[in-house]
């Protein structure tokens, strides 16, 4: 086959789903030139599952993006149906926005983004191969003879390496929802040295919602006093559209039981493992045999579209058998499927070869991102793909990486994660896997980013103003809250309506917000501040919290004292005698950065990273401050 030259670029993205669009639009608003290439442009950022963003632990993430200068929030807030705080009778720290997308809005304006972004070229074409020159990244080729030549590559490749979706006894060689699979670029990677597994994940039928009783279903509407995603956004999006809860009864899972000898999960067809917070419905029916029933929702796919997404009734069983068992369903008797529910199983990697950079630590230059790094979600790629994007940016202009902490990100816990412990399992972020989520609130994530990505180049000026204005007001506020005081007189009723007895002394708007005093109340017995509802809700916040806060703080404080340890590069730990055999093969494969990251590499022990501390010491290798 004759190549022929795509163009030269400083950086180039192999695939377009929400990894590969906020890794492309890192490096080009950073000022590089950066070409993306996709299997197919209807694909780019496609909701090849649950048509929403946000949720438990990503809706924090997603608000990181934002923060740092992505755009799936931006992106999200424009293309809502419905959007939701989730979790709002438990902690600040645990409340989620979450909305519910419209699919094809989604695809269109972030692919509208993308092309007309400066820097940024989009190229329909498969990537066969990342040419590699002395440990260094030279470009990518494809599979019909093109040649871009650059000194970064992201890979951003999701579900589609060497994708194969199975349903019943059918298996495709195909990409989610009939997109085209990418089978040419698995066996480059492996000659590369990656480390190559197989993962696996699946998604509900489509019904059409003319055939659906919405009468037998109860009607989940989204809120109206919640705020967007992204900072940039004064109000939340318009609830167009509600969603539908439902339920699986004995019926339903009598036809799963009778039929499990024809699951691909059961029968031995399905080998690769599959995420455990997201389980088909097959597994719940199996796992939950006690429970007569499981939630279901039924969820618009968009605006123009009768599309309804089943949410809750992942399956890969045949088509005959999901038919029965979809219109054992209250609301679904006369069902009418668009869409037929699959399992996929794909490519992806060991992330134990990757350093927190999100650089693969045996090619210079080479990144990944998303789902090749065996995570699940859009957010979780999301996440990856801005890092990895912005890390080959600072690199390629010759500035030090951002690497966040566990103790200023959501995503500097996933990312931390994946490259010091790994996953056997596609990877969800979850509230409980963050030890500082006192800290990492969604309402105060710019306060804790922005100014890093306004350092990083990617903040743009009129994010960064925005984003001073609001801490400016944020200041303000909560100096106001501490020191404007009221007479006993005035807090007497609200105290008593509280259980408590009159103050001594005139209190603040803090001194009643402490007493656990819902600030609603205490703004409607004295009136409320005059400072926007995003500014107070996060000073109301930092007051409830401060104490927890503080104490927060500390541990933050000594866990940092080995944070700033860093390690010596290269360090060949199987030398290491002292050290346990198993210490010494996770450490050495890993290469830590720090004492920190050392002591949260599974199989290394608090014993071990004392010998590792001794060692260094006694043969002049000296951790650094």
């Amino acid at each position: 086959m004759k190549e022929f030259c795509l163009g030269t670029f400083d950086a180039a993205v192999i695939g377009a789903g929400h990894a590969g669009c906020e890794a492309a639009l890192a490096l080009a608003r950073t000022g590089l030139k950066t070409a993306i290439l996709t299997l197919n442009l209807d694909s780019i950022a496609f909701m090849a599952c649950n048509p929403s963003i946000g949720g438990t632990a990503k809706g924090h993430l997603v608000r990181e993006i934002d923060a740092l200068g992505g755009e799936m929030g931006v992106n999200a807030d424009a293309t809502a149906l419905q959007i939701k705080m989730l979790n709002v009778g438990k902690g600040a720290a645990v409340q989620s926005l979450r909305c519910q997308s419209d699919k094809n809005a989604y695809h269109a304006r972030m692919k509208n983004v993308l092309e007309n972004t400066r820097n940024l070229r989009i190229i329909q074409s498969e990537a066969a191969e990342i040419t590699v020159v002395n440990g260094e990244v030279t470009g990518i080729k494809t599979t019909d003879g093109g040649v871009i030549n650059c000194r970064a590559a992201i890979l951003c490749t999701g579900v589609y390496l060497n994708a194969q979706t199975i349903t019943g006894d059918v298996i495709k060689k195909s990409g989610p929802n009939g997109f085209s699979a990418a089978d040419a670029l698995t066996e480059n990677l492996i000659n590369l040295g990656f480390t190559v597994r197989r993962f696996k994940t699946g998604t509900p039928a489509r019904v059409d919602f003319r055939t659906i009783d919405l009468s037998k279903l109860t009607p989940q509407y989204g809120e109206d006093n919640v705020g967007p995603f992204s900072f940039l956004n004064e109000n939340p999006p318009a609830n167009k559209q509600p969603c539908y809860l439902g339920y699986t009864n004995l019926a339903t899972h009598k036809i799963i039981l009778d039929n499990l000898s024809r699951s691909p999960l059961y029968n031995g067809t399905i080998e690769s493992t599959g995420p455990r917070y997201c389980p088909s419905i097959e597994t719940k029916v199996v796992r939950f045999s006690d429970k007569e029933r499981h939630q279901i929702f039924i969820e618009p796919e968009g605006e123009n579209t009768l599309e309804a997404y089943v949410q809750g009734m992942s399956t890969s069983l045949p088509h005959d058998v999901q038919i029965e068992m979809y219109r054992t369903v209250e609301g679904l008797e006369n069902a009418d499927i668009m869409r037929f529910a699959y399992a996929i199983e794909y490519d992806c990697i060991d992330t134990l070869d990757v350093y927190p950079t999100l650089e693969f630590k045996k090619v210079r230059g080479l990144y990944t991102a998303g789902q090749i790094n065996g995570t699940s979600g859009y957010e979780e790629a999301a996440a990856q793909g801005l890092m990895a994007g912005l890390n080959a940016s600072l690199k390629l202009r010759g500035l030090p990486p951002l690497v966040l902490g566990r103790d200023e990100a959501y995503i500097g816990v996933l990312i931390d994660d994946l490259v010091t412990k790994g996953t056997e399992e596609p990877y969800r972020m979850m509230t409980s896997r963050a030890e500082y989520r006192i800290e990492l609130r969604q309402d105060n994530a710019d306060f804790r980013l922005t100014q890093k990505g306004y350092e990083c180049g990617l903040v743009t000026k009129e994010r960064y103003a925005k984003f001073t204005a609001r801490k400016t007001a944020y200041d303000n506020a909560l100096k106001f809250m501490q020191s404007y005081t009221f007479p006993p007189a005035l807090t007497e009723r609200l105290l008593n309506a509280h259980g408590f007895e009159r103050a001594a002394g005139a209190l603040s708007y803090a001194d009643l917000i402490k007493r656990g005093i819902p600030a609603e109340k205490i703004y409607a017995e004295l009136g409320t501040p005059g400072f926007p509802h995003g500014v107070l809700e996060s000073a109301e916040i930092f007051i409830r919290y401060e104490g927890y806060l503080k104490k927060n703080a500390e541990q933050i404080a000594r866990a940092k004292n080995y944070e700033n340890k860093l390690l010596p590069e290269n360090l060949n730990y199987l030398k290491i005698e002292g050290l346990r055999l198993e210490a010494r093969e996770k450490l050495n494969k890993v290469q830590p950065r720090s004492l920190g990251q050392a002591a949260r590499i599974s199989g290394v022990n608090p014993a071990d990273i004392a010998v590792l501390t001794v060692w260094l010491s006694l043969n002049g290798a000296h951790v650094k401050n």
